[in-house]
């Protein structure tokens, strides 16, 4: 298992385990952007529901 791990890592044609990582990064980092764009805008839709009942229930 670890010896063609290690070849595979040495191989040369395709695509290389350096430009694999940097495909990974680039794919965390979108992940993690959206995710975040998506709890903050949960939030506001949560916070302006709870205040909305809030006030209803005064």
């Amino acid at each position: 298992m670890f010896k063609s791990f290690i070849t595979f890592l040495k191989r040369e044609d395709g695509p290389t385990a350096v430009e694999y990582a940097v495909m990974l990064a680039l794919i965390i980092v979108v992940c993690l952007a959206a995710i975040s764009q998506l709890g903050q805008n949960a939030n506001s839709s949560f916070s302006n529901v709870g205040s909305r009942l809030k006030g209803a229930g005064s």
